[in-house]
């Protein structure tokens, strides 16, 4: 990976608009991030109000220079505005790893919103940043998760059972990951 430079915030796509976290999103924010439904598949439980500011203030200032740092991308549709989820992009420590997510509001799903704002990642990971490797980790009961990334042309690496345990039990972790030259040969520029 190169050297960080600034990120070309916003990211437009056909349908949607990826950018920073404003304040304004904080109620949209809580509305799915306090859903167990939401919650299911994340690490914590579902957020309370105080969280949610925590988080939207986090992902608002966030800093992307270093191994750990995230991006945390508000997603809005292009010709509306208003918060329907989030992509994030995490640096792993390595020589160019990077990890992938998302979270979308109830009504925003099965739409493919996620899969559009996760390619628009991929492509600022792959093509400005100079990621080597970019993977996502599920709990493989993640179904819809599962065909995003497949969608995506991720290669499903591995299946570790038990390799998580949160929420009071254990979880299978399923990983996708795609490879730089896999992404160029299939978005030839």
């Amino acid at each position: 990976m190169t050297e960080p430079k600034p990120l070309p915030l916003p990211i437009r796509t056909e349908r949607l608009v990826l950018r920073r976290f404003v304040a304004g999103d904080l109620e949209a924010y809580h509305a799915y991030h306090s859903l167990p439904e939401t919650a299911r598949f994340l690490p914590g439980e579902a957020k309370s109000y105080t969280k949610s500011m925590e988080s939207v203030g986090k992902y608002a200032n966030f800093v992307f220079q270093n191994e750990g740092d995230w991006i945390c991308l508000a997603i809005e549709a292009a010709d509306k505005p208003g918060l329907l989820g989030e992509v994030v992009l995490k640096w792993l420590p390595g020589c160019g790893q990077a990890e992938i997510g998302w979270s979308l509001a109830p009504e925003a799903r099965g739409k493919g919103i996620a899969t559009e704002a996760a390619e628009a990642l991929l492509k600022l990971g792959f093509e400005v940043l100079h990621f080597h490797r970019i993977d996502a980790k599920l709990d493989a009961l993640n179904t819809a998760s599962a065909a995003l990334c497949e969608r995506l042309g991720m290669r499903r690496e591995s299946t570790q059972v038990d390799k998580w345990h949160y929420k009071g039990q254990w979880a299978t972790e399923v990983v996708y990951a795609t490879l730089e030259h896999e992404w160029t040969s299939r978005h030839p520029a």
